[in-house]
């Protein structure tokens, strides 16, 4: 887990998604930070790459499609927008947010080569004088032979601390298999100063069902951290997201174990809504 948030659990310092649930299963042209969605978490994000089917001749043919007017060639740019609400801000085990709700808007523009930058943000449990968290991500996203896989690198800004922003590099990658889908991740955080005095490591996987001819999806995960603070952590959620007029609701069980006794990674249920949109250009 990044070191920096871990900076939260530690009293000298009053201090992951997600989200937020963060399920870190890639998208072409993903949209906020995916790993901030933990659980069938983000707050289910966007697929920004959607592809129109082609027009059988058939229907082509039909004079009530011959009335309709064409539609406009969809541009190489799409911007996509979120928001979402949670009732604890859980990032790979350990909430952030002392357990409290938080609000976390996201905005995300992706070229359909596969490049994208975007920026999430969270109010977070005081850090060093600061209860603000914006990432700033920038990666570039594929999906080749049914593998769907990102790389990305998040620069995680504290606007009102000095010393506690720190940069990661995560790989997330994804498969379906009918509506089974598995995913895994791994991340490292290099040596930065005071904010991440050594290196830091993260893995995971994580899978998703989703149940045939309904809206509802369930979702698992589990994840080992090493790094400088916390010494071979689990972290664990599995829960059930869906649709519902538009909006993604999700709940989940999060958990960590081996945290030094860090209350914050205590099992909970987390319950989250979000809504996404997007537009082409």
């Amino acid at each position: 887990m990044p070191t920096t948030k871990l900076l939260l659990a530690l009293p000298a310092t009053a201090r992951a998604a997600s989200p937020a649930f963060a399920q870190d299963v890639a998208t072409p042209n993903p949209p906020p930070p995916a790993d901030k969605v933990e659980a069938g978490q983000n707050a289910a994000p966007p697929d920004a790459t959607k592809v129109a089917d082609a027009a059988k001749p058939a229907d082509a043919a039909k004079p009530a499609d011959a009335a309709k007017p064409a539609e406009a060639p969809k541009g190489p740019f799409t911007l996509a927008f979120s928001v979402a609400g949670v009732t604890d801000y859980r990032f790979r085990g350990i909430s952030l947010s002392g357990k409290d709700p938080a609000f976390e808007p996201s905005i995300t523009l992706s070229h359909a080569s596969g490049f994208h930058v975007g920026t999430w943000v969270s109010n977070i449990a005081d850090n060093g004088g600061d209860s603000l968290e914006v990432d700033l991500v920038g990666g570039y996203g594929k999906e080749i032979s049914g593998i769907t896989f990102d790389v990305s690198a998040t620069d995680y800004v504290y606007p009102g601390t000095h010393g506690l922003n720190y940069w990661e590099f995560i790989g997330v990658a994804s498969h379906a298999f009918g509506p089974f889908t598995l995913g895994g991740t791994f991340a490292y955080t290099p040596r930065q100063g005071d904010a991440a005095p050594g290196r830091g490591i993260y893995y995971a996987v994580n899978g998703a069902y989703a149940i045939p001819h309904t809206p509802i999806s369930i979702t698992g995960s589990f994840g080992i951290e090493d790094n400088g603070f916390y010494d071979n952590k689990h972290d664990y959620s599995i829960g059930v997201s869906g649709e519902v007029i538009g909006f993604t609701v999700a709940a989940a069980y999060i958990r960590a174990d081996h945290t030094g006794g860090d209350p914050n990674g205590k099992g909970r249920v987390v319950l989250s809504l979000s809504r996404s949109f997007e537009t082409n250009f």
